[in-house]
């Protein structure tokens, strides 16, 4: 039985158990990326980064939503990847907060991001009908991302990895379960 047939396939819906710092609405993300394979198989050390539309397609993001008060941060950027992304990965340590204006609302948010090495792809997921979702270069989707404050977040994250010295020893795997999604 593959895990396709343990997802939930409807996204969380509604605002009334969303968290709020000082009156902005906290929203978590993540950064989905794998290293490349090459052409005999082996693992890379190029980053692929995984976008996504946003619902209206106008845009291309990273995937980000709501962090609600029945959950972790990390289960928080867990769902909001599945959902929007349709990827399951470890979730790493948080790449930093912004404060950010959102432009559909003209309200401030803090948005929290966090890297996920991915290590599966959905091929059903909730939003699969409402998103694209595209594996690109980092220069690629650096360039694609709207938000400032993403494209910080993916600064952070290249900077991270590209040091031994500041790769996080350990990461969290976050299991997503039906009872979790729904």
């Amino acid at each position: 039985m593959g895990a396709e047939k343990m997802v939930c396939l409807v996204s969380r819906t509604g605002r009334q158990f969303q968290r709020y710092n000082k009156g902005r609405r906290q929203v978590v993300g993540c950064i989905p990326y794998r290293f490349k394979l090459s052409s005999d198989g082996k693992i890379s050390d190029e980053l692929e980064i995984l976008v996504i539309s946003s619902q209206k397609g106008h845009a291309m993001m990273f995937p980000k939503g709501g962090w609600e008060l029945d959950e972790s941060v990390e289960e928080a950027a867990a769902r909001e990847s599945l959902e929007e992304a349709g990827v399951l990965g470890n979730i790493g340590h948080q790449l930093g907060k912004w404060d950010f204006l959102s432009k559909s609302r003209g309200t401030y948010y803090e948005g929290l991001m966090f890297p996920m090495l991915v290590t599966q792809q959905l091929e059903l997921w909730p939003e699969q009908h409402a998103r694209q979702r595209i594996w690109m270069n980092v220069v690629e989707a650096r360039e694609a991302c709207r938000d400032w404050w993403m494209k910080e977040a993916l600064d952070v994250l290249v900077e991270r990895l590209s040091s031994p010295m500041n790769q996080p020893k350990e990461e969290k795997t976050i299991s997503i379960s039906i009872e979790t999604m729904c």
